[in-house]
C-alpha cells in the first residue's frame, strides 16, 4: 500500500482524562516496527472493560489513551520479521496475546501469554517502550495492546488473529472479547457436561454467551439470575430455561438456588464483577462437586471471601480470562463456527453507530437495553 512506511493521520477517539467525554482527534499513527502490525480498523464494539478504564477505576488505566479492544479490520502493513500476517489479511486484534514460545504458551495449561504483557500493561509497544500514537507530537497511550477506537492501530504480531476473509467484519468483531469469554468459560474452564444444572449471575453479553455455551454442552437447566426482569425475555433465546430475580426473595440468593436445585447447582458463573455476588455464586454450588467460575472483573483492591468449609466440602472456585481460548489459534476457529451457524454473534448486536458517535455508545451500554453496540470506524 502507498502508506507503507509512512505516518498515517486518521481519526481516533481519544480519552484525554478519566470520565470526560472522548474526543475525536486527528491522530498520527507511526509505521509498525519489527514484530508489529498496523491494522485498518473497520468495526469496533464497546465492552464494559473499556467503560471501566475510562471511569478512572482501573489502576492500570493511563491517560491520555485510545481505548477499545473488540474489533476487526484489515492489515495495512507489517514490520520486519512478521511472517504470519501480510497486508490485505482480515484480522481480529487480540488483547490476550499468544506467542507460542513463552513458559505460559508452552505449558499446555493456560491461554495466558507472557511475551508482551510487560509493555501492553503500561500502554506502550515492546520494541522501544514507546507509543505509536501521537496528537501534535504528544504521545497517546495504547490500551490492552489493541486500541481499536481508531481508524488505524498498531499491535504486536502475537496479538492478531488472521481470519476467513468471507466473514463479515461488522459481526465477527465481537469474537475479540465478550462472546468467546462466555462460551469458553463453559467449554474450556468449567467443562460443563450434558445433564448439568447451571446458574448464571448477570445476563449481559458475557452471561448470555455462557447460556449459549451451556445449552450447546447439553445442560439440563440453565438458571439466569439478574435484577433487571427486562433481560429475561432476551435470555430465553440464548438458552436460559428459568429466571430468578434476587429482589423477589427475602432469603439470600444462594439459599434460594440451593432450595430450587435439591442442594445446589453443578456449575455457576459470575459475569458481573461484584465480589459479594462471587460469594453467592460459589455458595449456591452443590456440596461435593459444584464448580463456580469467576468471569466478571471486579474493581481493583476488592477481595473475595467465603468460609473455608465451602471448599473443604468439595466446591471448586476458578477464574477465566478470554474464556481460556488461545487467541491466535482459536479465534479463527470461532469465526468458522459462526460461518457454519454453530454459534450466535449477530444476536448480541443491539445497536450500530459510527466512531464519531462513540460517546452516545458509552451512554447506551450503561442504559441496560444495549448488549453490544458496533461502531463503523471508516464513516
Amino acid at each position: 500500500m502507498a502508506t507503507h512506511g509512512q505516518v498515517i493521520t486518521c481519526k481516533a477517539a481519544v480519552a484525554w482524562e478519566p470520565n470526560k467525554p472522548l474526543v475525536i482527534e486527528d491522530v498520527q499513527v507511526a509505521p509498525p516496527q519489527a514484530g508489529e502490525v498496523r491494522v485498518k480498523i473497520l468495526f469496533t464494539a464497546l465492552c464494559h472493560t473499556d467503560a471501566y478504564t475510562w471511569s478512572g477505576k482501573d489502576p492500570e488505566g493511563l491517560f491520555p489513551c485510545i481505548l477499545g479492544h473488540e474489533a476487526a479490520g484489515i492489515v495495512e502493513s507489517v514490520g520486519e520479521g512478521v511472517t504470519e500476517v501480510q497486508p490485505g489479511d482480515h484480522v481480529i486484534p487480540c488483547y490476550q496475546a499468544e506467542c507460542k514460545e513463552c513458559k505460559f504458551c508452552k505449558s499446555g495449561k493456560t491461554n495466558l501469554c507472557g511475551k508482551v504483557r510487560s509493555a501492553t500493561g503500561v500502554g506502550v509497544m515492546m520494541n522501544d517502550r514507546k507509543s505509536r500514537f501521537s496528537v501534535n507530537g504528544k504521545p497517546i497511550y495504547h490500551f490492552m495492546g489493541t486500541s481499536t477506537f481508531s481508524q488505524y492501530t498498531v499491535v504486536h504480531d502475537v496479538s492478531v488473529a488472521k481470519i476467513d476473509p468471507t466473514a463479515p467484519l461488522n459481526k465477527v468483531c465481537l469474537l475479540g472479547c465478550g462472546v468467546p469469554t462466555g462460551l469458553g468459560a463453559v467449554w474450556n474452564t468449567a467443562k460443563v457436561e450434558a445433564g448439568s444444572i447451571v446458574a448464571i449471575f448477570g445476563l449481559g453479553t458475557v452471561g448470555l454467551a455462557v447460556a449459549e455455551g451451556a445449552k450447546a454442552a447439553g445442560a439440563l437447566r440453565i438458571i439466569g439470575i439478574d435484577i433487571d426482569p427486562k433481560k429475561f425475555d432476551t435470555a430465553k433465546n440464548f438458552g436460559v430455561t428459568e429466571f430468578v430475580n434476587p429482589k423477589d426473595h427475602e432469603k439470600p440468593i444462594q439459599q434460594v438456588l440451593v432450595d430450587l436445585t435439591d442442594g445446589g447447582v453443578d456449575y455457576s458463573f459470575e459475569c458481573i464483577g461484584n465480589v459479594s455476588v462471587m460469594r453467592a455464586a460459589l455458595e449456591c454450588c452443590h456440596k461435593g462437586w459444584g464448580t463456580s467460575v469467576i468471569v466478571g472483573v471486579a474493581a481493583s483492591g476488592q477481595e473475595i471471601s467465603t468460609r473455608p468449609f465451602q471448599l473443604v466440602t468439595g466446591r471448586v472456585w476458578k477464574g477465566t480470562a478470554f474464556g481460556g481460548f488461545k487467541s491466535r489459534s482459536q479465534v479463527p476457529w470461532l469465526v468458522e463456527k459462526y460461518l457454519k451457524k454453530e454459534i450466535k454473534v449477530d444476536e448480541y448486536i443491539t445497536h450500530n453507530l459510527t466512531l464519531a458517535e462513540i460517546n452516545r455508545a458509552f451512554d447506551l451500554i450503561h442504559e441496560g437495553g444495549c448488549l453490544r453496540c458496533v461502531l463503523d470506524c471508516q464513516v
